[in-house]
């Protein structure tokens, strides 16, 4: 682990030479989530009854009884790797994540998160320009930018990267706005190399003030299914998971419910807090 040094981060919005970083700084946080998500649908009662009807059924046709469990099991498991969101596990969101992400660094002006650290220390953090080796065949290979129109670039939503010293050691993923004062953040990750320093807590919460003043009101966050440790990380930010509430949440929660897969089954906890 390496120690952190939380007043020297700057948490700046990701520009188009930081997707790749974030791409692979997400697939390393989201590393095994599908594969949770999906062994939690097998073992729910319901699944497992299928399950061994299938088995019975085809125990009588292959009249083999490893076969039979065996068969049906691969085949829904290779259903729920085809019809699971491919963004459960990554974001939390709908949205598909290459174009969430691809789109996200838009906003050429030099955006960044209030980091309260600094003022207590009082040192000013310095972002140092990533430095880009480029050979001279991939000059020539180099495309035109993307054009993205204004509707595609709001429905992107943001991703806001935590710079330290030039290195991207983590990032926030926020949806786009789709009712007034409410916001979802659909991804925290931090580099494995980075964690329990508190950049986790620096970055939500810094995220938190930048919307309560630009006028949320109520921040969501939702959480793959089977993550212990996100949904500890959020309780201790003071989140609380809907349905855990007042009878006033039963309206919320017809507005914000979890990513369902098969037969229904909720593939991500919903939480929020008022900000």
């Amino acid at each position: 682990m390496v120690k952190l040094e939380l007043d020297q981060v700057v948490m700046r919005r990701m520009r188009e030479d930081d997707i790749e970083i974030v791409k692979a700084l997400i697939k390393e946080g989201c590393e095994g989530t599908e594969n949770r998500l999906i062994l939690h649908v097998l073992t729910r009662p319901l699944s497992l009854f299928i399950l061994a009807i299938l088995s019975s059924i085809l125990r009588c046709i292959v009249h083999s009884f490893i076969l039979a469990l065996a068969i049906p099991v691969f085949l829904l498991i290779v259903f729920l790797k085809i019809t699971m969101p491919r963004s459960t596990g990554v974001l939390g969101t709908s949205r598909p994540y290459w174009d969430y992400v691809g789109s996200s660094y838009r906003g050429t002006q030099e955006e960044t998160l209030p980091n309260p650290y600094t003022r207590i220390s009082g040192k000013t953090p310095v972002i140092k320009k990533q430095r880009r080796r480029i050979r001279p065949k991939e000059k020539e290979k180099e495309m035109p930018p993307e054009k993205i129109d204004p509707e595609r670039e709001q429905a992107a939503g943001q991703v806001w990267v935590a710079d330290c010293d030039g290195e991207i050691v983590g990032c926030v993923c926020r949806e786009m706005e789709k009712r007034a004062g409410i916001r979802k953040i659909c991804r925290v990750v931090v580099g494995c190399w980075y964690r329990r320093e508190g950049l986790g807590r620096l970055l939500v919460q810094s995220l938190e003030q930048k919307e309560r003043e630009a006028g949320a009101h109520r921040v969501y966050a939702h959480v793959p299914y089977p993550s212990k440790v996100g949904e500890a990380f959020f309780r201790k930010l003071g989140y609380q998971q809907l349905g855990e509430g007042t009878e006033r949440e039963e309206e919320e929660e017809k507005l914000e419910t979890p990513e369902r897969g098969f037969l229904g089954f909720p593939l991500t906890k919903v939480f929020y807090k008022d900000v």
